[in-house]
């Protein structure tokens, strides 16, 4: 159960870093590829845009998990205090619970009593069913960050790689257009179809979205320009 948890973190951080790292840059690319000619200023922009983009995105995993990790132990604390300080009230909430999967009140007495008599798994009891909290991975914040800003940093390199080959930004955009709307596809489809939705449909969506951020961009800086 836990394993799967884990797992599905380290998706949704995937996917978070991902998404941001590739459209982010692939829009300030385009931007810049319809008010300059110089592709150098392109790459030096791209490059200063993906390191603080990754710094940042990793930031704000980390604060995420942390916050959720206070969370959960001023919580849990609070529920110490409380199966202290009220223990009568706590065991109706307990034997709310139970009412709400249909069993009798004898039923439920019968599983309070023997419940109640284990501090720590009352206190577990409690957190789980009544305020729906699983104990988060100490080390979430941490591997959110790391794992955020490492696809950021993997995402952004894509649609700004063409411009480190060629001269003229024009023709580095059209490559990265290529590159970035094929990468977008496959990361759509995949990312769709791990969270269980239609993959042609998310593949379409999110090349879409990210071809439409370049396409603003790239004329907001056209107009601008001239």
């Amino acid at each position: 159960m836990e394993k799967h948890l884990q797992s599905s973190d380290f998706i949704k951080d995937i996917v978070i870093g991902m998404s941001d790292g590739l459209t982010v840059p692939f829009a300030l690319a385009a931007g810049l590829s319809g008010a300059v000619a110089n592709t150098t200023i392109i790459t030096t922009a791209g490059i200063a845009e993906i390191v603080a983009g990754s710094i940042a995105m990793g930031l704000g995993g980390f604060l995420a998990g942390q916050t959720e990790v206070e969370h959960y132990d001023a919580e849990l604390k609070r529920e110490y205090e409380e199966v202290e300080r009220v223990p009568e009230t706590e065991k109706e909430e307990v034997k709310e619970v139970f009412a709400s999967y249909g069993l009798d009140e004898n039923a439920q007495n019968l599983v309070v009593e023997a419940l109640s008599k284990d501090k720590d798994k009352w206190v577990d009891f409690m957190m789980k069913f009544e305020l729906g909290l699983e104990k988060p991975d100490i080390n979430r914040a941490r591997n959110s960050a790391l794992t955020i800003g490492i696809s950021y940093i993997i995402g952004g390199i894509i649609p700004l790689s063409p411009y480190f080959f060629v001269e003229n930004a024009h023709t580095g955009l059209n490559y990265s257009v290529i590159l970035t709307l094929m990468t977008l596809f496959v990361f759509g489809f995949f990312k769709s179809k791990v969270t269980g939705q239609n993959p042609l449909n998310g593949a379409f969506k999110v090349m879409m979205i990210g071809a439409a951020a370049a396409g603003a961009a790239f004329y907001v800086a056209k107009l601008f320009g001239s």
